[in-house]
């Protein structure tokens, strides 16, 4: 695929050869664990690497694992990725692929939770030591390498709480003391943040957010701007027993050929929302970095080119039992985990009681919610209904 190709050309056609397919338009799925060879050559050829197109078994890697994977590489604009079995499955692969007992790890506090429960239980378990860092220390992050950092993990906007991290600038420090950034861009994908283009050496996705976009599959991406990185994430892919099943990777392409459309509308009714819960008396703040009225807003229109449906409120002073008055009575914003598909989601959060590096003020409960493809209007109507039911549980 050309690189002078625009975002949503690559959408369209990367990763696919309908020439190679006998015309068909989408690559078949392969469903495949043993890979034959007809000599003792072509079988050494097959395990001497992981070389394009040529294929061992079926866990290291098929023609729809690289289907998927050159696709997302065309996006992004790297050397290569490697697609795993969930998002968490590629914050893994990338907190780990690169240290050993004794290095040192810096992880921004914003940092989605299951990432710290991971940080925290096997990294520290095996002897890495494990620091998180205010989201907004920009280049001051310096001042926190030691001989031993190997990494500096970085989520922006971050979870739960969306402050927008000056990538530029922690990626330029890193790099002058040689120590690698992994960034995970699940908010923003590829169309909304160019990762690479801002000095970050590793990409992290929880495909099953946009990229599936229909909440019908478990995908995570681990992508590289170099070679020699794109390697060792591929080796402890590998030698960890990382893989994406056959089924999942077909959802996977088939919902990234839509994934700009689907953004577009997603930040549109984001904001519509977002707007009007700013002036709700219920409301103390919007956190979404695509208002103007946000912290990070000025960070944002400065690298980002696009935002997602996903933000969050904090309420003014409530009870739990008003938090679960408004919660339990949604009809077109459910409660469940994950986000990115096509329908509305809500849950109360808590992102006072994981900071460890920053304290977390907050005037009341935290709610983050994942605007989907529902008519504005309607889902409008279902916040004002249940804010309602807030106020009168009082």
């Amino acid at each position: 695929m050309s690189k002078s190709r625009r975002p949503a050309t690559v959408l369209a056609h990367a990763g696919r050869h309908p020439r190679e397919n006998h015309g068909m338009v989408n690559p078949p799925v392969y469903h495949s664990s043993t890979v034959l060879w007809p000599t003792v050559a072509a079988m050494d050829e097959a395990h001497a690497g992981f070389e394009h197109g040529v294929y061992s078994y079926g866990r290291i890697g098929t023609p729809t694992s690289e289907a998927f994977e050159d696709a997302v590489t065309a996006l992004e604009g790297g050397y290569g990725t490697v697609a795993v079995s969930s998002g968490l499955a590629a914050v893994n692969v990338a907190l780990t692929a690169f240290v050993k007992a004794g290095d040192h790890v810096l992880v921004t506090d914003s940092a989605y939770g299951p990432t710290r429960r991971y940080a925290d239980a096997v990294l520290s378990r095996f002897g890495v030591a494990v620091e998180y860092y205010d989201p907004l220390i920009g280049a001051g992050i310096e001042s926190l390498f030691r001989d031993n950092t190997r990494l500096v993990y970085l989520e922006s906007p971050g979870s739960l709480t969306f402050e927008v991290q000056d990538v530029p600038a922690i990626a330029a420090a890193a790099r002058a003391r040689g120590v690698l950034t992994a960034l995970d861009n699940t908010w923003a994908t590829p169309l909304g943040f160019d990762a690479f283009g801002h000095g970050v050496d590793v990409t992290v996705h929880a495909a099953t957010k946009y990229m599936v976009g229909h909440s019908d599959a478990m995908m995570g991406i681990v992508g590289a701007r170099e070679r020699s990185v794109w390697l060792k994430l591929k080796s402890f892919a590998v030698t960890s027993g990382h893989c994406a099943g056959p089924d999942d990777l077909y959802l996977a392409q088939r919902g990234l050929r839509t994934m700009g459309v689907r953004l577009r509308q997603h930040q549109e009714t984001a904001l519509e929302i977002a707007r009007w819960l700013q002036a709700r008396p219920e409301v103390s703040r919007v956190l979404y970095p695509a208002l103007p009225q946000d912290p990070g807003h000025a960070l944002w229109r400065r690298d980002f080119t696009g935002a997602s449906g996903l933000f969050a409120i904090e309420l003014r002073p409530a009870s739990a039992t008003q938090v679960a008055a408004m919660l339990d009575g949604m009809e077109l914003f459910q409660m469940g985990a994950s986000w990115g598909g096509y329908e509305s989601l809500i849950l109360p959060t808590h992102p006072e009681k994981i900071r460890t590096a920053t304290t977390w003020q907050a005037a009341g409960p935290g709610v983050r919610l994942h605007v989907g493809l529902e008519d504005p209007a309607d889902l409008i109507a279902d916040l004002e209904a249940g804010l309602d039911r807030l106020r009168a549980a009082a």
